[in-house]
């Protein structure tokens, strides 16, 4: 008897809490919207780990610290699962944070799948229109905004590097499955006819199988192109070793990989559009702006850089017409 009196009198509580609640809801929302009071929470969905990604992330949250939002965040990696990122989803959902941070185009879709009314904001997507995250760049409409992963001039620019190197044959591996690759490799497949260049694919469904993937294309490609696929990109090591023993050069998307040990990038730093993607959430947030009526935007500051070390170890020379292009950096310790 004593325990049910308990339990009675909790429930009681509870129903006197939620009566306060709501009679001061509308009253505490300014507070919020201004970072004071009650703290926001903001779930963040992210397909795997991996330094771009990561980068990404720290630059969403800084926007949002630097604002004054008062902000709980909850991080969730999907570890390349499909399966994982939709229950993140509902879990936000069901948790009705107040807004998702999605940093991948499969995170984002997983969570526009479940909810049109909490605000989604995304990164690292390549091709948002084409990925069915927002009507236009210009005007999303609906619940979500965000920023892209690709400049409009980057693929025509590294295929020019690549020709450049005299190369004739480019190397795709990519993960079939992640429509961000599959409309990156189909618009590498044009432009590479445009400019005289043959290409090769290899698919993968896991980071395991990226060495064996790399593997299949030598004597196929006498150049390496590794999109922004999270799976290829997260066991990145792999396909640069292969390119090191077989003279062949990796060429990455972003300033990120060029740091561990890829050739060259026409890129940008991947903190950059997670910073931009967190001023977009403080707009929403702070402001009280609707995610739709935010332009979604193309990654700014986009500029070749080429690790030397890397040229040397996969056998290429850098001649003055690539150099005078280049921010020249090297993974050497000093």
């Amino acid at each position: 008897m004593k325990k049910i009196g308990t339990w009675i009198l909790m429930i009681g509580i509870t129903v006197m809490l939620a009566a306060c609640g709501t009679s001061s809801d509308a009253e505490s929302s300014e507070d919020r919207k201004s970072g004071e009071g009650e703290a926001l929470t903001v779930g963040i969905t992210q397909i795997v780990e991996h330094p771009a990604l990561n980068r990404a992330t720290e630059g969403f949250k800084k926007a949002l610290n630097e604002a004054g939002l008062n902000v709980n965040f909850v991080e969730e990696i999907a570890q390349g699962d499909n399966n994982n990122n939709q229950m993140i989803a509902q879990k936000f959902v069901g948790d009705e944070v107040d807004l998702i941070f999605a940093n991948s185009t499969p995170s984002a879709q997983s969570a526009l799948n479940e909810t049109k009314d909490i605000p989604i904001v995304f990164t690292s997507v390549t091709d948002p229109v084409g990925a069915g995250l927002v009507e236009s760049m210009k005007q999303p409409g609906g619940n979500v905004t965000g920023t892209a992963d690709m400049h409009p001039e980057t693929l025509s620019k590294t295929l020019g590097l690549i020709k450049d190197l005299d190369k004739k044959t480019v190397g795709l591996i990519y993960n079939a499955s992640e429509q961000n690759s599959v409309s990156q490799v189909e618009s590498v497949k044009k432009l590479a006819k445009e400019k005289g260049l043959d290409t090769a694919e290899a698919t993968v469904s896991s980071s395991s199988e990226v060495k064996q993937a790399a593997e299949s294309l030598v004597g196929k490609a006498d150049s390496f192109l590794i999109i922004t696929d999270n799976t290829v990109v997260s066991a990145l090591e792999s396909v640069l070793m292969v390119g090191q023993e077989q003279d062949i050069p990796v060429v990455v998307s972003e300033h990120d990989s060029v740091k561990r040990g890829g050739f060259a990038a026409y890129g940008f730093d991947y903190f950059d559009i997670g910073l931009e993607a967190g001023q977009k959430a403080v707009q929403i947030l702070k402001e009280g702006k609707a995610p739709g009526e935010i332009p979604a935007e193309h990654p700014q500051n986009l500029k070749l850089m080429i690790n030397k070390e890397a040229a040397e170890k996969m056998g290429v020379e850098l001649t003055d017409k690539v150099k005078e292009k280049a921010e020249i950096v090297t993974t050497e310790k000093e």
